[in-house]
């Protein structure tokens, strides 16, 4: 059984223990060193919040590059299907084939918006990191190392590129 002098006891401690900091601090003779040093600690937790949200920020941030890359990677094999359906049919000009044109310019202006344009121009010197040869061509009218023929466009731009421009390119007459 536990007697009123030792719950009385008990609350006090509990009473002690529920004092906040600067409660403590008013409490003791020397209060200055102990304020600067909550007061420190404060500080110092006020500033790994603003690291800890800033980097949660730059994750936000690259989770959200991520998805934009996946969505539009995503959209390259319809992108390329439509092309190949338009190929196709050659020089017709009725309502179905407009309307396959119609959804082609709305799906590369999806993919610009997203932040990767076309990339699909010839007589260009070659670059390696927008384009990946899959042919070489003698072509006398053009100097070495120019994109003859896109074959397949690019899509993207520097870093943030989702497939190369498949191209031929001319190489020098032996």
């Amino acid at each position: 059984m536990v007697s009123s002098t030792d719950r009385s006891a008990t609350d006090e401690d509990r009473d002690a223990d529920a004092q906040s900091p600067t409660e403590a601090v008013g409490a003791q003779p020397d209060s200055g060193a102990e304020l600067a040093r909550v007061e420190d600690r404060w500080r110092r937790a006020v500033a790994d919040l603003d690291n800890l949200r800033k980097r949660y920020a730059r994750e936000l941030d690259r989770e959200r590059t991520t998805e934009r890359s996946r969505v539009a990677a995503a959209w390259l094999p319809i992108v390329d299907n439509l092309e190949r359906a338009i190929a196709s049919t050659g020089d017709q000009s009725d309502a179905v084939v407009e309307g396959v044109r119609s959804i082609l310019g709305q799906a590369l202006q999806v993919l610009e918006q997203l932040g990767y344009p076309r990339d699909a121009e010839s007589g260009v010197p070659f670059d390696p990191q927008r384009h990946e040869v899959v042919g070489v061509v003698e072509h006398g009218d053009s100097a070495p190392g120019t994109v003859v023929e896109v074959l397949r466009p690019g899509y993207g731009q520097g870093s943030s590129q989702l497939r190369p421009a498949a191209v031929v390119v001319s190489r020098r007459e032996e």
